[in-house]
């Protein structure tokens, strides 16, 4: 089902209106808000936010190959264990990550030759804007948003950001439309929970 497009707010060009909410289908399940094209907001470089095609969750035994309807994965089949929410220097497995993303998680992804300090900076940046997740306080170990920073290197673009049923991907860290784009799609997982993950290395 494609629904009207969601206005992306705190894009320049682009309307501030909040997106729909998610709605209840009839069937019970939640029919999540579509796209029907590829929004690409004013920024510094090319950014390209859109929503792929929903795959199912379901929880599959390690190594089962999948094959998702993104790059970075944004919905679909994945392992039973989910990733701690941190920052990684190596490349964590879409499989648990997608766990993550049904969980209500921001994963920030990046490419790059060698080391890129800057940029994982500028993701930090867009992390530290993210206000204080309510369903991780009082948990007293010092959780405070579910949100995954690591090197992708899988990725066809620089930059990118998935949230379950959405992708931001990017040329570059444009601050202004990452962060806006993590502050209006967090937390809209299937499953609204902040228990931290494992570490899966």
């Amino acid at each position: 089902m494609v629904l009207a497009s969601a206005p992306f707010a705190g894009c320049g060009g682009a309307s501030t209106d909040e997106p729909p909410p998610p709605m209840s289908a009839t069937d019970g399940s939640v029919a999540r808000p579509r796209l029907d094209a590829a929004l690409r907001p004013d920024a510094s470089c090319e950014v390209i936010i859109d929503t792929p095609p929903l795959q199912p969750a379901q929880h599959v035994p390690i190594n089962t190959p999948i094959q998702y309807s993104s790059n970075p994965p944004s919905s679909g089949p994945h392992y039973a264990v989910w990733a701690a929410y941190t920052e990684y220097a190596q490349p964590v497995d879409s499989r648990y990550l997608v766990h993550n993303l049904e969980h209500g998680a921001l994963v920030l992804h990046y490419k790059c030759a060698g080391e890129c300090p800057e940029t994982v900076k500028a993701l930090r940046q867009v992390r530290d804007a993210i206000p204080d997740d309510p369903l991780c306080a009082g948990r007293g170990d010092g959780l405070r948003v579910r949100v995954i920073i690591a090197p992708s290197p899988d990725l066809d673009v620089p930059v990118a950001a998935s949230v379950w049923g959405w992708t931001y991907k990017a040329q570059c860290v444009d601050i202004p439309t990452l962060t806006a784009f993590a502050r209006e799609h967090y937390g809209q997982g299937e499953e609204a929970t902040c228990a931290n993950g494992q570490a899966v290395f």
